[in-house]
């Protein structure tokens, strides 16, 4: 991974994240013997579908938009564009919003109570590592332009 100088410097791509900390979470649980959420099993199916089916569609509407604008998705490359229509128009943040989405989505669909609880310190580092960097970026790259944009849209949803 290359760290472009023009960027927000993000040092680690987040879909890696969520991934490794799903697969840490699932492994983790099957060893220690994790035990399950709540529901009946059709239940965390249905929710675990759903939810993994909202997650990559908002990913995807939203490198859609990324791709349509000019701009690179990978927080470590240079932004040529600020995106705020679609999906960023309820969430300046919905390809984050759309892994953690299904990311919650795999966990319940597998019982996996403890992916679900990894979910809260990955977030935290996401917020922490990738979108406060990202927000320093863009305000400097995009001025008022991004200050207006952040003023009027939520973080997450």
């Amino acid at each position: 991974m290359q760290i472009e100088q023009d960027s927000a410097g993000v040092k680690f791509a987040p879909p890696a994240a969520f991934v490794g900390a799903l697969v840490a979470g699932l492994v983790l649980g099957k060893v220690v013997g994790s035990p399950g959420l709540p529901l009946h099993e059709s239940t965390e199916r249905g929710i675990g579908w759903l939810a993994v089916i909202l997650g990559v569609g908002i990913v995807f509407s939203a490198i859609g938009l990324f791709r349509a604008a000019g701009t690179d998705p990978q927080p470590w490359k240079r932004s040529t564009a600020l995106v705020t229509d679609g999906v960023y128009r309820w969430s300046r943040n919905p390809m984050y919003f759309g892994m953690a989405l299904a990311y919650a989505g795999i966990a319940v669909w597998m019982d996996s109570l403890v992916s679900l609880l990894l979910l809260i310190p990955l977030v935290i580092v996401i917020q922490k590592e990738v979108i406060e960097r990202e927000e320093a970026y863009l305000a400097g790259k995009f001025g008022a332009r991004y200050l207006a944009y952040k003023s009027a849209v939520r973080r997450w949803v």
